[in-house]
């Protein structure tokens, strides 16, 4: 009996020693991998936020330091007229948009938000009930350069390292999202959800197996893109706009959707929004007097010729015919529209500016 307490005791030492340098390390890893060769590199990025009781939109807008809220509701999805009083219930999960830094190898916010020290406040209260998580203390800790945890001051301004990546993934322009993980969830679940591999989700994470995933962390989930026509001396080149959100550009006169279910085709519209001043939003003309941005013409059951958006300088609005098939892909390939985030742009051909005017002179 004594002889087994002898082992006992040392085997359990060590293996104390092994979990908790483990957990150590895992709370205390900063952002998500950035290994973007510039060496400073900022992107757009977005990191899930569970309200950790009834809040308005604009006190969400305030705590995260997000200053435009079409942003925010573009982020999510929200009616364009959504108000910033409107309020959600606690545990509603609502996604946050903020600018990305890369440096090191590492992606966090840019150097927001700052959030101010009240009394009472200790440094794992901020990271667990008012971030609800997003972030852990250790990471406040080390980029605030706070050497006692438990020693912080009222008024004090304080920096949240909000996760984030700007790298491509297997070579396509991606939109990083820190992913808030579900209860029940699994690796190959949430890649199926966002259109992913699970090989792809382990090794940005840096995880070994399924196992790794952890209920209420955030993990790095790469969201794609649709594919944009807009061009290379646009004021908003490159458009990027993940699934399941939209935009507002050329000066809030363009609404461009972004939609798995339409081939990861970029929408684009005429926006809704009453500009101030009595300003008016210039032409969205692509061919013909009834043919404006958004429109579509069948030019037969499956082929259409769609007015698409080609990016804005100055006062001038761009516009191009792009012609989009759903007919079943030939044998020998077929004229389909590029799937990824590709810079190419689509231009109208003689036969299809001909089936538009005979359509319009009917």
């Amino acid at each position: 009996m004594v002889f087994s307490n002898i082992i006992f005791f040392p085997i359990l030492f060590l293996l104390c020693s092994i979990f908790s340098i483990h957990s150590t390390a895992q709370t205390q890893t900063l952002g998500f991998r950035c290994t973007n060769t510039t060496s400073t590199t900022t992107c757009n990025s977005l990191v899930d936020y569970r309200l950790p009781n009834t809040t308005s939109i604009s006190s969400i807008l305030k705590l995260f330091e997000v200053k435009n809220l079409r942003s925010f509701l573009a982020a999510n999805n929200l009616p364009i007229t959504t108000s910033q009083t409107q309020t959600f219930p606690a545990s509603q999960i609502l996604k946050i948009p903020f600018p990305c830094f890369c440096r090191n190898g590492v992606g966090i916010s840019d150097h927001r938000p700052i959030y101010t020290v009240l009394p009472e406040d200790g440094l794992d209260h901020i990271a667990a009930d008012v971030f609800s998580n997003i972030v852990t203390y250790p990471q406040i800790q080390s980029v605030n350069n706070i050497s006692d945890p438990n020693n912080i001051l009222d008024g004090q301004k304080l920096w949240i390292p909000l996760p984030c990546s700007c790298d491509e993934v297997d070579g396509e322009t991606v939109v990083h999202y820190g992913y808030m993980v579900a209860v029940g969830d699994t690796a190959s679940g949430i890649a199926l959800q966002f259109n992913t591999t699970e090989s792809t989700l382990l090794y940005l994470n840096g995880m070994n197996s399924s196992l790794d995933v952890i209920d209420d962390t955030i993990i790095d989930v790469p969201l794609k893109v649709c594919t944009s026509m807009v061009q290379n001396n646009s004021s908003d080149y490159p458009l990027i706009v993940p699934n399941g959100t939209y935009t507002l550009t050329a000066n809030n006169c363009v609404q461009c959707e972004c939609n798995a279910a339409n081939s990861r085709i970029l929408e684009c519209k005429p926006s809704t929004i009453i500009l101030p001043q009595g300003q008016t939003c210039p032409s969205m003309q692509c061919v013909g007097n009834d043919f404006n941005l958004g429109a579509t013409i069948f030019d037969s059951n499956c082929n259409h010729s769609r007015c698409s958006y080609a990016g804005y300088t100055n006062r001038t609005i761009f516009t191009t015919v792009t012609h989009e098939s759903t007919c079943p892909s030939s044998p020998s390939g077929g004229n389909n529209i590029p799937m990824g985030n590709g810079s190419k742009h689509l231009r109208s051909s003689f036969v299809g500016a001909l089936l538009i005017v005979l359509h319009l002179l009917k």
